[in-house]
C-alpha cells in the first residue's frame, strides 16, 4: 500500500467517526409527577393547611415530612435511569420551603436543579413548580398566570405556570405546568371550572405560537380531565399522534399507554385506571428533522413496583399514596409520574 493509500484511509475514518458523533442523539428526559401534597409542617396563616400540622388528625410531623422528601427524590431520581431528568414538573407542592428541602436536603442535593413556582390564590395553598438543571435548561422567563373569577361560586385555582428557557441544542421552549380544578362536588357540576382553566392556557399558546419563529410548546400536568375530555379535546384541540403532525397543533404523547379505557392510567379511582396526567406537545417537538424532538414511542406512565401496592377492594395493583382518608399509609402519591425522552441532535 502506498503512503497516498494510508492517508486517504486516516482521512475517511475520521471524516466517518465525526459524521457518526454529529447524528448520535443524546435522550433529555422530562418528567411530570402530582406528588399528593408536599406540605411542610408549619401553618400558614393565609391557607387552609390545617391537616397537614403536627397536632392535626393526620399527625403531619417532620419525621413524616422528612420521610416524603426523601421519597419524592429517590422517585426522580430513579424515573430518570442513568440521567436525571433534565425537566420536572410537579404539583401539590405548598411552597418554596418544601422546593428547598427536595433540592438541597435530599438524594436530589448533589444534582443542579433550580426551581420556579406559582404563588396561587388556591385555598388549601397548593401549588405547581418546574425544576430544571442549570446545565440542561437556560431560564429566561417564568410567569404565575391567574385564573379570574367568573362564578359566584368559583373557588380559586391554581395558577399555570408558563416557563421559557433554552435547551443544550439552542432551541427556545415554552414550557407550561398546570393543575386543573379537580372533580369536587361532580364531574359535571366542575366541568366548567375546568374548562375555564383550558381556555385561558389555549389563549396563552396560541399567543405563543402567533409570536414565536419556531413555536415549541410542551404542556405537563395534572388535568383531572380525560384525553377526550371537552376541555382537552375541545377547547385545547388536543390530538391524538397517528394524525400527521402539524407544527402548530398540540398532541397527547401518552395515547399509546391506553390499551383501552381503564385499562392502566396514572390515577385510579374506585377500581378503574384513569390517564389524567398528560404530557402535550406542539407539532414542531414531533419532527424528527429538528434538533430536538420526541415521539410518542419515547412517553410512558411510570410504573415503578415501589409506587404500587396491593388494591384490597377492587384488585390488581393502585399506587401507594401517603394517607387513605385520614390513615397514613407512609407511601408517596395517589398518582404514578409520566415521562418522555426528547432527543438532543
Amino acid at each position: 500500500m502506498t503512503l497516498r493509500f494510508y492517508f486517504f484511509l486516516t482521512v475517511t475514518t475520521l471524516f466517518c467517526l465525526s459524521t457518526s458523533a454529529q447524528n448520535s442523539s443524546v435522550p433529555y428526559r422530562v418528567m411530570f409527577w402530582n406528588v399528593e401534597n408536599l406540605f411542610d409542617t408549619q401553618h400558614d396563616s393565609l391557607k387552609n393547611d390545617y391537616d397537614f400540622l403536627p397536632e392535626a388528625i393526620r399527625k403531619w410531623n417532620p419525621k413524616r415530612y422528612q420521610k416524603k422528601i426523601d421519597d419524592v427524590a429517590r422517585v426522580i431520581a430513579a424515573v430518570g435511569e442513568q440521567t436525571i431528568p433534565a425537566l420536572v414538573g410537579l404539583c401539590e407542592v405548598e411552597n418554596e420551603y418544601v422546593l428547598e428541602s427536595l433540592v438541597k436536603y435530599s438524594p436530589l442535593k448533589e444534582q443542579t436543579y433550580q426551581y420556579t413556582m406559582t404563588n396561587s390564590p388556591d385555598e388549601r395553598g397548593i401549588d405547581v413548580a418546574l425544576l430544571y438543571q442549570r446545565d440542561k435548561f437556560k431560564l429566561l422567563e417564568s410567569r404565575s398566570i391567574q385564573i379570574t373569577k367568573k362564578e359566584a361560586n368559583y373557588r380559586p385555582t391554581r395558577d399555570i405556570l408558563h416557563v421559557t428557557g433554552i435547551v443544550p441544542t439552542n432551541d427556545t421552549v415554552d414550557v407550561f405546568v398546570v393543575h386543573f380544578p379537580s372533580k369536587a362536588g361532580g364531574a359535571k357540576e366542575s366541568e366548567k371550572f375546568r374548562m375555564q382553566v383550558a381556555r385561558k392556557l389555549s389563549n396563552e399558546v396560541d399567543s405563543i405560537i402567533a409570536t414565536r419563529y419556531l413555536p415549541q410548546v410542551l404542556i405537563m400536568g395534572d388535568f383531572n380531565d380525560y384525553p377526550n375530555s371537552r376541555s382537552i379535546a375541545e377547547v385545547l384541540e388536543v390530538k391524538p399522534i397517528s394524525i400527521k403532525a402539524h407544527p402548530t397543533r398540540l398532541y397527547n404523547l401518552l395515547d399509546n399507554e391506553v390499551e383501552s379505557e381503564y385499562s392502566f392510567g396514572s390515577y385510579k379511582y374506585k377500581g378503574r385506571w384513569q390517564l389524567i396526567d398528560l404530557l402535550i406537545v406542539s407539532g414542531n417537538l414531533l419532527d424528527n428533522n429538528s434538533s430536538f424532538y420526541t415521539t410518542e414511542k419515547n412517553a410512558h406512565i411510570a410504573r415503578l413496583h415501589f409506587l404500587l401496592t396491593n388494591d384490597p377492594k377492587y384488585g390488581g395493583k393502585q399506587p401507594y399514596r401517603t394517607y387513605n382518608g385520614m390513615k397514613y399509609q407512609g407511601g408517596i402519591s395517589d398518582h404514578l409520574p409520566v415521562y418522555t425522552d426528547f432527543i438532543l441532535k
